[in-house]
């Protein structure tokens, strides 16, 4: 049987906060809190705040009944690009006027970390991410800042594409964290390029 318990923890301030699975915020309770399914409304009770940077909130049941309890979580970084885990792919979808890219860092490697055919299943819009092609933002070349490399939704490599540079200098300001107006080198399978960034971002 589907149930739902809406929880609600307050603070020394007295005002009230609601918990949520995706919520980042650490609480202790004050003592341990059992309520029957018969009557699933809400379930209200005090908590204190933990000191503990990494927890949850999990809930067990048995027979008719269900315990709240306090579990340990792991730390989740604020950014994605920063977590570097093997196996795992990590990547961003820009579109630069209507054309839709998925970005990879790749300024670790020469080597895309993806093949042109697993590059055709990540854009197939059914059965994946669904992209127009994807695109690597790769370590410099003769000198460049950077490199970029395209493979299209079909597998095939082109020299360059207009609007995917528009998303790959977007790209390459938000990983290297670059502030106001600016422009930098890239190096493509057209020649270079010198993609540059407006104060207001674009």
């Amino acid at each position: 049987m589907a149930m739902k318990a809406t929880i609600y923890l307050s603070n020394t301030s007295s005002s009230r906060h609601f918990l949520t699975s995706s919520s980042s915020s650490c609480y202790s309770l004050k003592q341990p809190i059992q309520f029957s399914l018969q009557q699933p409304q809400q379930l209200r009770f005090a908590a204190s705040r933990s000191m503990s940077s990494t927890c949850r909130i999990s809930a067990s049941s048995s027979s008719s009944s269900m315990s709240i309890q306090e579990a340990p979580l792991k730390t989740i970084k604020s950014s994605f690009l920063d977590r570097k885990e093997s196996g795992f792919l990590h990547f961003v979808k820009y579109h630069g006027l209507g054309n839709d890219f998925i970005l990879v860092d790749n300024r670790d490697s020469f080597e895309p970390k993806v093949t042109p055919e697993q590059a055709v299943k990540l854009c197939d819009r059914n059965f994946g991410v669904g992209a127009d092609g994807v695109i690597f933002a790769m370590p410099g070349f003769n000198g460049t800042d950077y490199t970029m490399r395209i493979f299209n939704s079909d597998g095939s490599e082109p020299e360059m594409c207009g609007n995917g540079v528009r998303c790959f200098a977007r790209f390459i300001s938000e990983l290297d964290d670059l502030q106001g107006k600016h422009s930098f080198t890239v190096h493509t399978g057209a020649g270079l390029i010198v993609p540059e960034i407006q104060d207001d971002g674009k």
